[in-house]
């Protein structure tokens, strides 16, 4: 059976989120449809990570097994074209054919965030649900030095939502970079597999130390407690972006790369 990886940009103000849900309309609903539709195929799609409502993908990746072949160029013309006129606000960026060893999910090996944070008193217009909008300034550099406390291996039990499902609360962090240009502040969140809200915790966290209400050393101190109450506030959905996904050259096995194989992923 043949299997195509897909990149896939998303929108996700209009979806609950990215996981097929009974309560409304979903990124993964949509592109199943849209295989449907010219394949005439019923097939359930695997993600390399899930994304809650709100949350926005420039370079989520998938997979999906299909009956017959297809020409990469004319399944993602047949998608977008599905979903062009289904009124969705989902593109396929690139398809591409695979062996069936990969796996979106389970092949991953570092999975990229990004975090924007627009700093103005004026409210949003043109990127309203697009980034948090914080109407005073904040101290980038003194929100990097906290989000360095939190690089590394860790139980990351603060920073997670009470409704995660992982099986373990420790992950490790690659990469936390706080920068700024203009009234933008990113910030780049890079680790294998992340746990439900981590990132959008960690921005609220480090919004406290942007205005100067945190330090670095009360940032610790949340991270040891291993306690959710002593987490910053959780940042809204609007500026977090799912940005790219980091695959070996060579997939042996599918089973063999994932740091963490449980059903916490949800990378919100």
């Amino acid at each position: 059976m043949p299997r195509y990886r897909m990149t896939v940009e998303y929108d996700g103000a209009p979806y609950v989120g990215w996981q097929r849900q009974d309560n409304g309309p979903s990124v993964q609903g949509a592109i199943e449809a849209a295989i449907l539709s010219p394949s005439g195929e019923t097939v359930s799609i695997r993600g390399a990570g899930r994304t809650d409502s709100g949350v926005h993908g420039l370079g989520q990746v998938i997979h999906a097994d299909l009956a017959r072949e297809w020409s990469p160029f004319k399944l993602q013309n047949a998608l977008n074209a599905h979903l062009k006129l289904a009124g969705e606000r989902v593109s396929i960026l690139d398809v591409e054919a695979v062996s069936d060893l990969f796996d979106a999910r389970f092949s991953a090996l570092r999975r990229h965030y990004l975090y924007r944070i627009i700093t103005r008193r004026a409210p949003l217009a043109i990127e309203a649900g697009k980034a948090w909008w914080v109407p005073k300034v904040l101290d980038h550099e003194a929100m990097h030095a906290a989000a360095q406390r939190l690089v590394g291996n860790h139980d990351f039990s603060t920073f997670r939502s009470a409704h995660c499902q992982a099986n373990s609360p420790v992950r490790t962090l690659d990469r936390l970079d706080v920068t700024r240009s203009g009234e933008l502040i990113e910030i780049r969140a890079t680790a294998q597999s992340f746990l439900h809200n981590q990132i959008r915790s960690f921005a609220g966290t480090l919004k406290l130390a942007g205005e100067g209400k945190w330090t670095p050393d009360d940032v610790q101190a949340a991270l040891e407690a291993r306690d959710r109450k002593a987490c910053g506030p959780v940042a809204p959905p609007d500026g977090l972006y799912f940005m790219q996904v980091d695959y070996p050259d060579v997939i042996t096995d599918r089973r063999a790369t994932a740091e963490s194989s449980d059903d916490g992923e949800d990378l919100s």
